[in-house]
């Protein structure tokens, strides 16, 4: 029996992190796709940006806190994480106030990080 083809997929992640449970539906389904083996990246633009945002304490509107797992997504072989520039300015944000080292691209990149991948996802 033949192996099935792997597709490369890209997670875009669009919303803020605890205002609803989109963004964290997000990640368990992204946490999915990696579990069957399928090769992984995300892209954190919009208020997905907020995601990536140090020392966040949602416990005080009753949220866990699931973007502390974002350093560990390298355990589950998804290495290629990237931030939009345009994204992380419009919000007030520099790379110094991340959670994690990530590699911040433009507009022009995203476009051609998307064409790269077989699969785009947008949560």
């Amino acid at each position: 029996m033949a192996t099935p083809a792997r597709k490369r997929f890209l997670w875009m992640s669009r919303r803020a992190p605890h205002g609803s449970v989109q963004a964290q539906e997000g990640l368990d389904a992204l946490l999915m796709a990696v579990a069957f083996e399928q090769p992984v990246s995300v892209v954190f633009l919009d208020d997905g940006v907020y995601q990536l945002k140090r020392d966040q304490d949602p416990a005080r509107i009753g949220r866990k806190n699931f973007c502390a797992g974002f350093p560990s997504l390298g355990i589950y072989d998804v290495h290629d994480i990237y931030a939009e520039r345009e994204s992380l300015a419009l919000r007030g944000l520099r790379e110094e106030d991340l959670l994690m080292p990530v590699r911040v691209v433009d507009s022009a990149a995203l476009g051609a990080l998307m064409e790269a991948h077989d699969v785009v996802m947008s949560f």
